[in-house]
């Protein structure tokens, strides 16, 4: 790449007009592509590669456009890889396509071909692609015979391809945070039978001008949150705000929605200190009164909290008023939802305290059904679109708000694998009893019978992800960023190992993503 030298960081006048030239002439060269690329084949590696790279967002009508052609051409092929590509491309978009197409892999008995076995790239193609499926779709087979021989041909296979197998065998690609997919992919994209400089240029560039954006973010939010912490003095609350707004930066990274991210941040970070309130120091009778004045929601009826919580719901309501006013005026409603969706959580919290307080173990539908919701991952349904100005249309955040069908499984899969990892490190000593001990009590079961159980749901819960991304086509933007969410608890959760709350494995991550500028 020619041109005047860069640094970490560019911040000279010079540096920043070439490189405003460089990035409009690399993506017009992209967009090229997309007009040159005429076979179904280059047009999918083309999709595929600019999504691993991370710079789809450049170029989504273009995406969306070769999408709907090759949907509907005419597609006969003997290569697993390539009917495996096409199939979780459209499905990651929302169009559909038929499982039948696997049928030309499978002999008289219905079952994968063996020769297959030798086809590496093929069954990863598989692997991934079958966990695009819904409900009533038979692709469970598809997955456990591509898992099968990849695990046996793991060690033997040449980079990156070795890279691309462990990882998927570890998060298959549909729910891997997909900005944590692109900095692995970036250093192995050159070593790819379609590399192309070109695109890697602009990942790269792109990468490092987002990055900017978002170290000005965290020094922002940390500062805000560093007032706050401060100011309401609850020092048994967790001082994770990095994490959280790598929560927020997993749902949406480009440039647009910094307002979204800030946003859904600061609503994090005050469930997060909420949910500390009443798991660790709330009183039964404190925990009813935070949640009367939460239902209430005025600042005279602070006198009815314990001094120590008086200046944390005065933060509360200030909060929302500081988000209202980062909005439009015609978008301020929207704060109104997250402000419902907040109340409902400390219901859902309340009710959790109650039953510890009064040692109680519900059944485990009535824990299921208060624990998805005070699992926090509905509220950040609805908190993730405010500010995602035309796309949270009021249609979707009455979607989002009644919990049902994607939100709803976001919900059960945050519990679970929340649930599953406490239960592997053992509960605090002020947890409550929590969904899989109430499986394990109900049923009388040992916990690995639960366990096995239990994921069994949280696969039935993806599928209503997936099938909502197929059917809910007006709100097919908002799906997505929820799915996003939930890819995001396969990173905090997915070693049954809680490292937002516990750990600090996080830090290496957090820094290659935000504070290393990738080398160009």
């Amino acid at each position: 790449m020619e041109g005047p030298p860069m640094t970490a960081s560019v911040t000279t006048p010079v540096q920043k007009k070439w490189l405003e030239n460089r990035v409009s002439a690399l993506k017009e060269k992209v967009r090229l592509l997309f007009e040159d690329s005429k076979d179904i084949i280059e047009q999918m590696n083309l999709v595929d590669t600019i999504q691993h790279l991370g710079i789809g967002h450049h170029f989504e009508k273009e995406i969306a456009n070769t999408l709907r052609k090759i949907q509907h051409m005419e597609f006969n092929t003997s290569s697993l890889h390539e009917v495996s590509l096409r199939f979780r491309l459209l499905r990651e978009h929302g169009l559909w396509v038929s499982p039948d197409e696997f049928n030309r892999f499978m002999d008289t008995n219905g079952s994968f071909n063996m020769e297959m076995t030798n086809d590496p790239r093929g069954l990863l193609s598989l692997y991934n692609a079958a966990y695009m499926f819904i409900h009533d779709e038979a692709l469970e087979e598809a997955i456990s015979f591509a898992r099968l021989h990849l695990e046996s041909m793991r060690h033997n296979l040449k980079y990156p391809l070795s890279e691309q197998v462990n990882r998927a065998l570890h998060i298959p690609l549909p729910r891997t945070a997909r900005r944590v997919e692109t900095l692995h992919y970036m250093s192995e994209y050159k070593h790819e039978r379609e590399y192309n400089p070109i695109i890697l240029e602009l990942a790269k560039i792109d990468f490092n001008n987002l990055q900017q954006l978002h170290i000005k973010e965290i020094e922002a939010i940390s500062k805000w949150w560093k007032n706050l912490y401060a100011e309401v003095a609850l020092s048994f609350a967790r001082n994770r705000i990095v994490q959280l707004y790598l929560w927020s930066y997993a749902v949406y990274y480009e440039h647009e929605y910094s307002c979204a991210r800030i946003i859904l941040t600061k609503l994090l970070a005050l469930i997060t200190m909420m949910d500390d309130i009443y798991d660790t120091r709330a009183t039964l009778e404190e925990s009813q009164k935070l949640n009367e004045a939460i239902k209430r929601w005025d600042e005279s009826v602070v006198s009815i909290l314990p001094e120590y919580l008086k200046k944390f719901y005065l933060r509360i309501l200030r909060t929302f008023k500081e988000i209202q006013d980062m909005l439009a005026p015609n978008e301020q409603y929207k704060v109104s939802y997250a402000q419902k969706s907040f109340q409902t959580l400390s219901n859902y919290y309340l009710q959790g305290a109650e039953w510890f307080h009064c040692k109680k173990t519900p059944t485990f539908k009535e824990k299921v059904e208060a624990s998805l919701m005070d699992s926090g991952g509905p509220f950040s349904c609805v908190a993730l679109l405010v500010g995602m100005g035309d796309i949270a249309s009021k249609e979707a955040l009455d979607w989002a708000l009644g919990c049902t069908g994607a939100v709803r499984a976001c919900g059960e899969i945050t519990r679970y694998m929340n649930d599953i990892t406490a239960l592997k490190h053992g509960n605090r000593e002020q947890d409550a009893t929590n969904s899989v001990e109430c499986y394990i009590a109900e049923y009388n079961v040992a916990s690995e019978v639960a366990i096995v159980n239990i994921y069994r749901m949280v696969e039935d819960a993806w599928k209503t992800l997936n099938k909502d991304l197929l059917e809910l086509g007006s709100l097919r933007p908002a799906v997505r960023r929820v799915i996003n969410v939930t890819a995001t608890l396969t990173l905090m959760y997915g070693d049954k190992k809680d490292i937002f709350t516990f750990g600090d494995d996080l830090e290496s991550l957090i820094t290659r993503l935000f504070f290393n500028p990738i080398t160009i």
